[in-house]
């Protein structure tokens, strides 16, 4: 997990322990290769997407089915594949929470 931290440039004392571990799926379900907490690299910042949809009491389903099905357009050119069946929907959710989490 320590991979993980560092590939996010977070310190590890400012990750709590589900964080972590939400991180390590992330990982696992390779979300990290277009994706990290704190900048964009070919997706946006995770921290972005959990500010832009604070409040909106729609966006974890619609992130759910973005994820699912994938898409493009929302935060540039760059298509985001599906990831469905590959994950599975029940990781899938927790991958939306963790990120929505993040614009708290």
């Amino acid at each position: 997990m320590k991979s993980v931290v560092l590939a996010l440039g977070l310190a590890a004392t400012a990750i709590s322990g589900s964080a972590m571990a939400d991180l390590d799926l992330a990982k696992k379900s390779g979300c990290l290769a277009c994706h990290s907490v704190e900048k964009k690299i070919v997706g946006p910042a995770w921290g972005d997407v959990g500010k832009k949809y604070a409040g909106d009491a729609g966006a974890r389903a619609k992130l759910i089915a973005k994820v699912k099905s994938g898409g493009k357009g929302v935060w540039g050119p760059a298509p985001m594949p599906p990831y469905s069946p590959r994950v599975s929907d029940a990781n899938i959710e927790k991958l939306v929470d963790f990120v929505l989490s993040l614009g708290k």
